[in-house]
């Protein structure tokens, strides 16, 4: 019973503080919808995208099983375990953003956070994001969730290419002498 509810608690504890957070943010006058940095239908399929690999993972944690093969128990325990690292990583990402986050490049001046996660990664929750991803390809081992898990990283990272040329010409030398401390991803 630990491992369903492990599974499904993760993601609705993560959306309900993202959302949550968002709904506490427009009460400050804060919109934290920003711009897509991309196009904007490549931008939110690839979100919305993340939602279906989470509930197949979901789906799956509650004996729905898509896949053409039994997963092991040792790569179940694996994938468990980067499932919820994935999530730690966008939790304590999303803390560390405070009023700086946004959904997309934002609409008005925001802070450069450098601090917490960011001192390690400049996109820990990308991070965080690409770990659930393949905890869930993973544990439900199906291929049709390895293709959607691929398109996403691949959108996210345009997406991480293109919030990064937006930081440059926000942020200038701040953000090119923060870009030669910290690695991109790890």
């Amino acid at each position: 019973m630990f491992e369903p509810l492990f599974v499904t608690l993760l993601p609705g504890l993560f959306l309900t503080i993202l959302f949550g957070g968002d709904s506490l943010m427009r009460r400050r006058n804060i919109d934290a919808d920003g711009n897509p940095p991309i196009d904007k239908t490549l931008f939110l399929t690839s979100k919305y995208a993340i939602i279906v690999v989470w509930l197949a993972a979901i789906v799956h944690a509650w004996g729905v099983n898509f896949s053409p093969v039994e997963i092991p128990g040792p790569l179940k325990t694996i994938s468990l375990c980067i499932w919820g690292l994935g999530f730690g990583l966008l939790l304590i990402g999303r803390f560390c953003m405070g009023g700086s986050f946004r959904i997309g490049s934002p609409k008005e001046n925001t802070g450069l956070c450098v601090s917490g996660l960011f001192c390690i990664s400049r996109n820990p929750m990308y991070l965080g994001v690409f770990s659930t991803l393949l905890g869930a390809v993973l544990y439900t081992l199906n291929p049709v969730i390895l293709l959607i898990a691929i398109y996403i990283v691949a959108v996210h990272h345009k997406i991480v290419l293109a919030e990064e040329a937006f930081l440059r010409q926000a942020f200038g030398q701040e953000y090119a002498d923060y870009c030669g401390r910290v690695r991109r991803y790890l």
